[in-house]
């Protein structure tokens, strides 16, 4: 048996989650596209176009089964500095790059990149790899904002 959610629940909407579907930032980006569940359920999602979805997210079928989605830990480069001024510094010159990144209080994270960590190092930056989950910010112009939290 396979399910098609086909709407995102509002934040007041509570409801206990049927299933769950861990998907990386990239997956969460597919507003239209068939995954797996860990139990092999399949699942249909058929949002609206340039939908993003969070960790946490709630979504309904057209049999009001609820599947909530998490944010799978994957490989990603997190960057820390000695200051904030350097933290943000970084910020800056990725985002001359254009480059998808989560943005906390005490580190970036972005998707693994030899060039850009070569940058960041030079830069005087300590970065690391790890497997974690990706949150990247939505942008300014994202039609969702920025919805996530910051709950590390």
């Amino acid at each position: 048996m396979s399910l098609v959610f086909i709407r995102r629940l509002s934040k007041t909407e509570k409801r206990e989650a049927d299933l769950m579907l861990a998907l990386t930032a990239e997956e969460r980006m597919r507003s239209r596209h068939k995954f797996q569940t860990s139990d092999s359920q399949t699942v249909f999602l058929q949002l609206d176009r340039g939908t993003v979805l969070y960790d946490g997210d709630l979504l309904q079928s057209d049999d009001n089964t609820v599947l909530r989605i998490v944010a799978k830990p994957e490989p990603v480069l997190t960057v820390q500095a000695a200051t904030s001024l350097d933290l943000l510094r970084s910020a800056y010159h990725l985002g001359n790059r254009h480059v998808p990144l989560e943005i906390t209080p005490t580190c970036l994270r972005l998707a693994p990149d030899s060039v850009l960590r070569n940058m960041l190092e030079q830069l005087g930056m300590d970065v690391t790899e790890e497997m974690h989950p990706f949150q990247p910010e939505a942008g300014a112009y994202g039609s969702q904002g920025n919805h996530h939290s910051h709950s590390h």
